[in-house]
């Protein structure tokens, strides 16, 4: 909540304020772009080894401060904190896996024209990159940039959003052997974030967040002629066939529902589930949300946080309560928690149609809308029917099924059998209207990267093509 040029960072569990900080300035943003110049002259002068050594003490001391990261991502954000304390760690794994393949990859060598030439395709860094990260997995997020970006030779400059700044802030502070100016953090809403993107002194933007948001970023990056990286939701689906252990898909289905109260961009928001066993997984994850603990996210025992904020809570609100209305039936949950802070229920929803908000449009919330399907044919032609595909998830049994969907469903990743399973080394992004670009991999890498062609000849020769044409051939007349 910004007031006065400062941002006031809210505990959602309570709704009180944490803490006060500083809205960074145009002047701010300025220096920062003028001490990123710096930071990036100083760490092309670093070897492949000594970066990576950097990114290895990166992650140990991200690993040490495993705990207190978690417990101020808890505070700001609400996400319970072994969830928290799971995302150091994945952030830590991230910047270990950059610190090694940046080493070996720098280029490659093409086969030349000629014989005794030599060509050379060198990967560089683009400059100054504008990371501007959501407030869902702030330091995992920031980490799938950072990291990739800072291997790949670039300076960074990162914004939080503003809802989760203070993790963010003190990730910065522990990552210690960089140069001075090579990554800078600065504050605030989308009127820093367009500061940045439209700065002058930055030279690529990788952006992710809403689909209204992305397309501005987009815009403002293609005015500027630079690129942009832009991951931008989803609203994926989830298929499951007559052929599974209906509690465990039930199990994983609300798993991958519910996790940070269903504030993943990668979270499930669509469930088609086959005819034969429809009202067994229904019931199945009746049961099994109502075993959830909602509530501290401190607490240890805690599976389900609040919402970050009031907003998201009554966007949640907003989808249910309108398929209520249209003829869907609430089957656990569709309210709040508790008298204070943002909290939802975890929800089940059946009888909800394709046109409903809440199958159609992202929710960003704890809820399970679930649609009978005849065949695996229908299960995958409605997986398809939104603009969005970022994610899928499939449970069966059956190989050939398997893959049907991982060839049919448009998705950037399909998980099947064990959902929102990341891979440092595999790449993350959407197809459609969920982005573009990818993250993670050598993709990611690479998304950083400009490609240099080199073409060397050691001869100083006059060449047969050359002019002048058609003197005949003792005037040097090409031959065809």
């Amino acid at each position: 909540m910004a007031n006065n040029g400062r941002l006031d960072v809210l505990n959602p569990a309570t709704g009180e304020r944490i803490e006060e900080i500083e809205i960074t300035s145009r002047e701010n943003i300025d220096r920062a772009a003028e001490n990123a110049k710096q930071g990036f002259r100083d760490w092309r002068g670093y070897a492949g080894l000594d970066r990576a050594e950097v990114f290895h003490e990166i992650s140990r001391s991200l690993r040490d401060a495993a705990d207190e990261l978690a417990q101020i991502m808890t505070r700001e954000g609400g996400k319970p904190f072994i969830e928290n304390h799971d995302e150091v760690t994945w952030t830590a794994a991230c910047f270990d896996y950059y610190g090694e393949i940046a080493r070996d990859n720098v280029g490659y060598l093409p086969a030349p024209i000629e014989p005794q030439q030599l060509a050379l395709v060198v990967k560089e860094p683009v400059g100054t990159v504008a990371c501007i990260v959501p407030w869902n997995y702030p330091l995992l997020l920031a980490g799938w940039k950072v990291a990739p970006a800072l291997a790949a030779g670039n300076a960074v400059i990162l914004k939080p959003s503003e809802e989760t700044p203070l993790a963010t802030r003190r990730m910065a502070e522990l990552m210690e052997g960089l140069p001075e100016g090579l990554l800078q953090v600065v504050y605030g809403g989308g009127q820093v974030g367009e500061m940045l993107v439209r700065h002058p002194g930055v030279d690529m933007v990788a952006f992710t967040g809403s689909q209204e948001t992305g397309r501005k970023v987009g815009v403002a990056a293609a005015e500027r002629l630079i690129p942009a990286n832009l991951e931008l939701g989803g609203k994926d689906p989830f298929i499951i066939c007559d052929d599974v252990d209906v509690e465990v898909a039930a199990q994983g289905a609300v798993w991958a529902a519910c996790l940070n109260a269903g504030q993943v961009c990668t979270s499930p928001e669509r469930f088609y589930v086959e005819k034969g066993v429809a009202d067994a997984f229904v019931e199945a994850s009746r049961e099994f949300v109502e075993s959830l603990k909602v509530g501290d996210p401190l607490d240890r025992s805690t599976d389900i946080g609040p919402m970050v904020n009031a907003k998201g809570r009554e966007k949640v609100e907003r989808h249910v309560a309108e398929a209520l209305e249209r003829g869907a039936s609430l089957v656990t949950g569709g309210e709040r928690f508790g008298e204070r802070g943002f909290f939802y229920r975890p929800t089940v929803l059946v009888g909800v149609e394709p046109s409903m908000r809440v199958m159609r449009e992202e929710t960003f919330g704890p809820v399970l809308p679930i649609v009978e399907v005849s065949s695996l044919d229908e299960a995958i032609e409605q997986a398809n029917s939104v603009p969005y595909g970022l994610g899928a998830n499939v449970y069966t049994r059956d190989f050939e099924k398997m893959l049907r969907c991982m060839r049919e469903i448009r998705a950037g990743t399909v998980w099947i059998n064990d959902p929102l399973t990341d891979n440092d080394a595999a790449p993350f992004g959407g197809q459609k209207g969920s982005g573009i670009g990818r993250e993670l991999g050598r993709e990611g890498l690479e998304a950083f990267q400009e490609s240099k062609h080199v073409h060397i000849d050691p001869k100083v020769e006059k060449k047969e093509w050359w002019y002048p044409y058609g003197r005949g051939d003792e005037a040097g007349q090409r031959t065809m």
